[in-house]
């Protein structure tokens, strides 16, 4: 998801109870502080619920406002409620207006910038998803709807009832993938097949072609890719190594620190 800089940069404040424990004892230190954390943050598994259409789009004064109106046999506009995060095409965004048949989503310029979004118009098809409850099986990955970038469709080969597709994303988002790893194409969590200097592929067995719009894809058509979260991590990490500079900012390492005396016993900190 590319989470609106000007929709979503409200946060919350909730509480985190840090439980330390000393090496001479059992018993625990309780420290209730105060954390931001981003407003509903989501998670999703890549297996796309159904489909939708884009009944509307209204241009702002900054981004975009889409009317998505979902298939029949997707999930209804009344099962969802007001701020809940929903992938399109795997991009998570924020419902913000609902009816009886359809919900209204706005896309800021960062969005746009780094998804196909600003291509949608009306009769567009979308894919879509809700997010990821505690309970629910993990039959894919995990997808945050943080859309890396787009890719564009190399070729699309038929093979018997599967189809191969080779796709060319951009150098930041090739260098990531790997050979039977995990990525999201259009919100659709796939098993990379092939990597190559010119991109990666895909093979889709008959229902992902069914049921998701990689089914009606052609040649020279754009997608929203979405790296895998560890990869992405593993490379930062190893950038700032490499780099000589620590990936955590300095202050977090003395909080951190401060929170242990240096014989490594735990010492309650007060609530702020």
């Amino acid at each position: 998801m590319i989470h609106e800089e000007s929709r979503r940069s409200v946060q919350a404040v909730k509480p985190l109870a840090i439980v330390l424990f000393s090496r001479h004892s059992l018993v625990a230190h309780f420290s209730v502080r105060r954390v931001i954390a981003p407003e509903n943050p989501a998670m999703f598994t890549g297996l796309v619920e159904g489909q939708g259409t884009i009944a509307k789009v209204q241009p702002l004064e900054v981004g975009l406002r889409l009317t998505i109106a979902p298939d029949d046999d997707c999930f209804s506009a009344a099962d969802t409620a007001l701020g809940d995060s929903i992938s399109i095409c795997g991009c998570c965004l924020t419902v913000v207006a609902k009816d009886s048949a359809s919900f209204d989503f706005e896309a800021g310029e960062e969005t746009l910038s780094k998804t196909t979004l600003g291509t949608f118009r009306q009769g567009t098809r979308v894919n879509l998803e809700r997010s990821l409850l505690p309970s629910s099986r993990l039959g894919g990955h995990f997808v945050q709807g943080h859309v890396d970038g787009t890719a564009k469709v190399l070729s699309v080969n038929p093979d018997g009832e599967w189809t191969t597709i080779w796709f060319a994303p951009a150098e930041a988002q090739r260098r990531l993938l790997v050979s039977k790893g995990s990525v999201a194409v259009d919100g659709v969590s796939l098993t990379v097949v092939d990597v190559s200097d010119a991109g990666f592929s895909v093979a889709l067995i008959p229902h992902t072609l069914a049921v998701t719009t990689l089914g009606k894809l052609q040649a020279g058509d754009l997608v929203n890719i979405e790296n895998d979260i560890l990869g992405k991590y593993v490379d930062h990490l190893l950038a700032a190594r490499l780099s000589g500079v620590s990936p955590v900012a300095p202050s977090a390492v003395a909080a951190t620190g401060s929170l242990l005396s240096t014989d490594g016993s735990s010492e309650s900190q007060p609530s702020q």
